[in-house]
């Protein structure tokens, strides 16, 4: 069963909203072979240029869904973040019950389709995970300002670098928001 966690941000999320979020997200339950005992959380946010900001996160023993959306009507952009989800779902089922059988679970978390389905999906699924080029570089040692104006140098997205001080490897990232991510390794 999933409960539900809806919260609002500059916005009293109403019977109304909570009933909308909840009937959207329930069509998921489709693609499960038995509705997952998990909790959704919902964050809804209206930003001060009065467009409407939804998260939704479903973390699963297996997996995790997770999907944004922005957009002027609340409504509707619950409705793109439920067929986001959809689209997340169908394009990786086949491979979650891949791994799942190959670690020797004989229950799939995903309801099976026609085989004519599940083989064209992996098809896909193989030409979109295709690495086509492979590099090898050594890490150099900075801090996380350098490895920031070396990204940006580069023209890249993502810097991974060894950090001067803990000698780890660490990854630079720069956001949609245009800001930028640290991710530090242990």
């Amino acid at each position: 069963m999933m409960n539900y966690n809806i919260r609002g941000e500059n916005i009293e999320v109403t019977p109304a909203i909570r009933d909308y979020v909840e009937k959207k997200v329930n069509k998921l339950d489709r693609y499960f072979v038995k509705t997952p005992d998990t909790s959704v959380n919902v964050k809804l946010k209206v930003n001060p240029d009065k467009t409407s900001k939804v998260e939704i996160t479903i973390p699963m023993p297996q997996l995790v869904l997770r999907a944004e959306e922005t957009n002027e009507d609340m409504y509707a952009a619950i409705d793109l973040i439920a067929d986001k989800l959809e689209r997340q779902i169908r394009k990786h089922k086949t491979k979650v019950n891949r791994k799942l059988r190959e670690k020797g679970s004989t229950r799939e978390l995903f309801t099976p389709d026609a085989v004519l389905k599940e083989k064209q999906a992996r098809k896909e699924e193989d030409s979109e995970l295709q690495i086509v080029r492979t590099k090898h570089f050594n890490l150099k040692l900075m801090d996380s300002e350098e490895a920031v104006l070396q990204m940006n140098l580069l023209g890249h997205n993502f810097f991974i670098y060894t950090d001067a001080e803990t000698n780890h490897t660490n990854i630079v990232y720069r956001r949609k928001d245009g800001k930028y991510g640290l991710i530090e390794t242990k």
